[in-house]
């Protein structure tokens, strides 16, 4: 049967942007995190906007962030820039991790100077069914967290400058499959698994510089180069959203947590026994589809959130300042 126009075209336009997407050697942590934001920013109404930025205008890297972004917009700078900063703390030398390092003096704005590592993740058992101990990662019950810090008009400033740059990339790291699984051997004793995909080395000859890699930094890789900005990066999220239409009622953070560990199971692991597998054409094709589609999913619903939790926050906010100034 042949394809109608429409669709043909709808083909056409996936396979372009994917040849053009295709990364260079580095990582979902950048380009990723950007496309997701840009998407949701996109799509914000302008009330959510203005409080988006009235929050960021009160961090700390406030200045950091207009000086690295380069934008023309300090507000929608500020929005991108904060997608990444989770990761960017990671060689940030006034942070710590903890367990591993000394504690870093707390600084004018935060809360504390912790990078937080186990927010970005949740592991869960792969195959499904395994009992294993429970995972060190929080991604799961930090999402809720940071989206009731962000709705409690009693939150300080600094609380809420500070949970919003982490909802923003938390959203993200949601979406990714190897975010939220890990996978077990058949040996009981197995008790520590792959870390998501971190242990797992693979053969990647689609990626010219670094084609030994592991398969956690082969799905960070998929969205874009880390280049991706500007108009770049805005056409690039355009085009996402004609690619990738909304997915319909917008979902709780639970449930993008469990198809992303659905999508581990099925079709994050390359189907091979070898030691180190080789990522063939085909599964890497389906890779570049899974991972921006969840890229562009990140950004629709992250949009949904914001608007939801800040527009609810402003309500109660302006109800208990009506309140306190009736019993004055």
């Amino acid at each position: 049967m042949t394809a109608k126009p429409g669709k043909r075209r709808l083909a056409f336009l996936r396979l372009a942007v994917l040849l053009l997407m295709t990364p260079p050697a580095l990582a979902w942590n950048a380009a990723g995190h950007r496309l997701s934001a840009m998407i949701a920013w996109q799509r914000l109404d302008g009330e959510t906007r203005s409080a988006v930025a009235a929050i960021l205008r009160q961090h700390p890297d406030f200045s950091r962030w207009q000086a690295r972004g380069k934008g023309a917009d300090p507000d929608l700078t500020a929005f991108l820039e904060a997608s990444t900063w989770p990761d960017d703390i990671r060689k940030d030398k006034r942070f710590y991790t903890a367990g591993s390092e000394q504690p870093t003096p707390t600084l004018a704005g935060f809360p504390d100077m912790e990078r937080r590592l186990g927010w970005h993740y949740v592991d869960r058992p792969l195959p499904a069914g395994r009992r294993m101990p429970a995972s060190a990662g929080v991604l799961d019950r930090q999402l809720a967290v940071l989206a009731d810090t962000l709705s409690d008009p009693r939150a300080s400033a600094v609380e809420r400058s500070y949970a919003l740059p982490w909802l923003i990339h938390l959203v993200g790291d949601a979406h990714q499959p190897l975010h939220t699984a890990s996978r077990y051997g058949p040996d009981a004793a197995d008790r520590q698994g792959d870390s998501g995909g971190n242990a797992l080395k693979v053969f990647n000859p689609w990626q010219e510089r670094y084609q030994t890699t592991n398969l956690h930094r082969y799905w960070d890789d998929l969205p874009g180069p880390p280049w991706l900005r500007g108009s770049k990066l805005d056409s690039a999220a355009r085009s996402l959203t004609i690619l990738y239409p909304a997915p319909g009622a917008s979902t709780s953070p639970q449930q993008w947590i469990d198809e992303s560990w659905q999508l581990a199971g099925i079709a994050a692991y390359p189907p091979s026994d070898d030691a180190v597998p080789t990522i063939s054409a085909a599964f890497h094709a389906n890779a570049l589809d899974i991972a921006r589609r969840r890229v562009t999913y990140a950004g629709y619903r992250l949009a949904d959130q914001l608007q939801l939790l800040l527009k609810g926050a402003s309500r109660r906010g302006d109800r208990r300042r009506h309140q306190e100034a009736a019993q004055r």
